[in-house]
């Protein structure tokens, strides 16, 4: 443990009180010549924010002096939220006037103000100290004026706009996309500076709102030429001594299985039924370890990307097209080296016994799910002549399918049934359809067998105590657990309670509510109490699969973990795992993890931008038409509703004109103040699209008025009329009687 670590970790312990430079040495025992080195140690740490001195210039963690840690999550509108470094703290709202020049994504410390009080009142708070400015480069539209320009940041969680001084401009003109390197912050009612490093294109031109997100998220473009060189130098022959090294499947029957448009197939099964009802399965993965060795250019790059993004029409790969759509992709009939697990599997869906070997295989054929699933569930004569000698591989595959859904659902296993969406462009990149992507037998199929060899890999390197890349997926958060447990309960659906959760009462809640209307909430609210699976080096299980070992093996093409692991499980083969190799390694996959589950956040991001971009252009030209969707969510200011396309868009609180609309917080739901009208998550209703910001990537819902529901309004308001003539008439008779009256009395007087 490191000088920083150990100081973080004395001034953590409970008893610590805030300390003096001079005490600190003392306690540390740092000799006169250690001192200076001991004081930058302490300066660093101060700066990096990690600990503060007060008034006294005493030290101690930010927390000990009411001061939090994290990022700033911005909002279009002015103000912010601090997300906390440490796990389970609650979050800190802070005024567009308190955020003192932090933007969106800035790490920062926040002098907490007022703190939450159960729930009534969120905590708040003021920025007192940058940290880390992340925003050093920013996308935006140029305007020109006359003595300067500036530029409106296209993240409207940017709120202020650059400041461009003419000769910075670097031939801009007004209209244009550009990116702005940032010289001078924010500070009081200064706006940021910065000078125009590139001019990207013009609004609307074809494939730049693309562009933009790429280089918004600073995602890479082109592979340097060093990398480049370096794939064009591999042989695409297979040197002689792999094939006499190497276990020899290549008389196997065996197939790759993916969609239509895939050029990386990293991934071949082959099955063969035994006797007992038992099954041999062979998940046989591209090696991709072998070219991309250890710290050579390919690895470095492939580290820093660590995941290929899908993009709709367009990917950045992890790898070179020369690898990943080359000599690493499994193409049929063609020699690809392979690292491959061969299972046995009994009728019940159990691993029995399984072998990992350096192999070399020869696809039969390069399948796709369309086929597989129309020869498997439609029996198509055509295609089932056409692949006679697979037939009776892919009725095997589908009955060991079953049996391993089986198996896994019966340990507790969660399978949310929410689809994505398959996005399609036309030439110009316009969008002109979005549908659900189907899951069908044949994509079930991949799944299974993928998910079962996962988890036998990762047992198996577990109980070898070697170091590795694990897939983890950690207990539900305690406070988000508690709201699921009371809304469900609340719907008739009790949750057993134990001292422990198991997935196994997540899933048994599922089941109750499959087919019904809440299926939808109860499945949408149980994953957002769920914590997000990332990379560990260490081993604490997947809840969501409910599986004690599971790691990433299937897709080394694509994810740098997958590769990572397949070096050690190489390397621990050919028996080359050994005492100082293995403490290298301890540090290799920490950091592996903690890229990887980084890179992942970010292209999970992208990709979501990107196709909210695509679904918003989409309904930009249907605005005024009319969907059925189902209320996916509900706020405070609104409800989101879903539509079968699994497009979402907004109905806002104040569109909801028939009555005055209160947020219930427990209950999830926006209920009437006169009419109690409810609308609840999973609710059915009709909508109208209404409006459409691109800019922001939001649709915007109206509640679309039935014409039976509009009629009864109508019928309704006609009752109402005519019973206030007749209340009026009742008073015109009145008055008639009180004149009588009066004149009456007049006459008695």
């Amino acid at each position: 443990m490191g000088i920083k670590d150990t100081l973080l970790a004395f001034m953590g312990e409970d008893a610590y009180r805030p300390m003096d430079i001079s005490s600190l040495s003392r306690i540390f025992d740092i000799k006169k010549e250690e001192f200076k080195a001991f004081k930058n140690v302490l300066r660093d740490m101060e700066s990096e924010g990690l600990v503060m001195k007060n008034d006294k210039d005493k030290f101690a963690l930010p927390e000990k002096f009411g001061y939090v840690r994290g990022k700033i999550q911005a909002h279009a509108k002015g103000f912010g939220f601090l997300i906390p470094e440490r796990e389970g703290e609650k979050d800190v709202f802070i005024a567009g006037s308190l955020l003192n020049g932090a933007m969106n994504g800035d790490k920062v410390i926040v002098q907490v103000t007022k703190e939450d009080r159960g729930g009534i009142r969120k905590r708040e708070g003021e920025v007192v100290s940058i940290i880390e400015r992340v925003n050093t480069r920013i996308i935006g539209e140029y305007e020109d004026s006359r003595n300067f320009g500036f530029v409106v940041p296209e993240d409207t969680r940017l709120t202020q706009d650059i400041f461009i001084s003419k000769k910075d401009r670097n031939g801009a003109k007004s209209g244009d996309i550009v990116i702005v390197e940032v010289t001078k912050w924010p500070e009081g009612r200064r706006s940021p500076e910065g000078y125009i490093s590139e001019v990207l294109g013009k609004k609307g031109d074809k494939g730049l709102d693309i562009l933009t997100i790429i280089k918004k998220h600073g995602l890479p473009e082109e592979f340097p030429q060093k990398v480049l060189s370096f794939a064009d130098s591999i042989p695409e022959e297979i040197d002689e001594k792999e094939y006499k090294r190497r276990t020899d499947f290549r008389d196997w029957n065996m197939v790759t299985i993916d969609g239509e448009d895939a050029k990386d197939l990293d991934d071949a099964v082959s099955i063969e039924r035994l006797e007992d009802g038992k099954f041999k399965l062979g998940v046989h993965i591209a090696d991709v370890s072998h070219y991309v060795r250890e710290k050579n250019p390919l690895d470095k790059e492939a580290l820093n990307r660590a995941t290929s993004v899908y993009l709709i029409d367009r990917v950045i790969p992890m790898l070179p097209k020369k690898l990943s759509n080359g000599i690493c992709s499994l193409n049929p009939k063609v020699d690809r080296l392979t690292l491959s697990c061969v299972m046995t599997i009994d009728k019940k869906g159990k691993v029995i016994a399984h072998e990992i070997h350096e192999s070399i295989i020869r696809t039969n054929e390069r399948m796709t799910y369309t086929d597989v699933t129309k020869i498997l569930k439609d029996k198509d004569e055509e295609l089932i002549k056409k692949y006679d000698y697979l037939y009776d591989d892919f009725l095997a595959m589908e009955e060991l399918a079953l049996i391993l859904n089986k198996r896994r659902m019966k340990r507790g296993s969660i399978d949310f049934e929410f689809p994505e969406a398959k996005i399609t462009l036309d030439k110009m990149g316009k969008p002109i359809d979005v549908k659900p992507y189907p899951r069908e037998i044949s994509n079930r199929m991949i799944e299974e067998f993928m998910l079962v060899c996962n988890e036998t890999i990762a047992e198996d390197m577990y109980w070898q105590n070697l170091p590795f890349v694990y897939r983890i997926h950690e207990d539900p958060d305690e406070e988000k657990l508690s709201r699921f447990k009371e809304f469900v309960y609340n719907l008739g659906y009790p949750m057993r309670t134990n001292a422990e959760i198991h997935p196994k009462m997540m899933q048994e809640i599922l089941e109750k509510v499959k087919g019904k209307s809440e299926e939808t909430v109860v499945s949408t609210l149980m994953l957002r109490s769920m914590m997000k699976a990332k990379y560990s080096p260490e081993c604490v299980g997947h809840f969501g699969l409910a599986a004690k070992y599971y790691c990433h093996f299937t897709s080394p093409i694509r994810r740098y973990p997958d590769l990572q692991i397949h070096r050690i499980i190489k390397e621990n083969l050919n028996g080359k795992l050994e005492g100082k190799r293995i403490s290298k390694l301890k540090g290799i996959v920490e950091y592996a993890s903690k890229q990887s589950s980084d890179r992942e956040k970010l292209a999970v991001e992208a990709e979501r931008e990107v196709d909210d971009l695509k679904k918003a252009e989409y309904m930009l030209d249907r605005i005024g038409e009319e969907f059925e969707g189902i209320v996916s969510s509900v706020t405070s200011f609104g409800m989101f509703v879903e539509l079968p396309s699994t497009i979402e868009g907004l109905v806002h609180i104040t569109s909801l004109e028939d009555d005055y609309y209160v947020y219930d917080e427990d209950h999830l739901s926006l209920i009437g103040e006169r009419t109690k009208r409810i609308y609840r998550l999973g609710d059915s209703v009709k909508v109208k699209c209404s409006r459409v910001d691109i800019d922001n990537r939001e649709i915007y819902f109206e509640l679309a008025t039935d014409e039976n529901e509009e009629e009864a309004v109508e019928e309704t308001a006609k009752e109402l009329i005519d019973r206030i003539l007749d209340v009026k008439q009742e008073f015109k008779g009145l008055d008639k009687e009180i004149e009588e009256s009066k004149e009456l009395d007049k006459t008695e007087e």
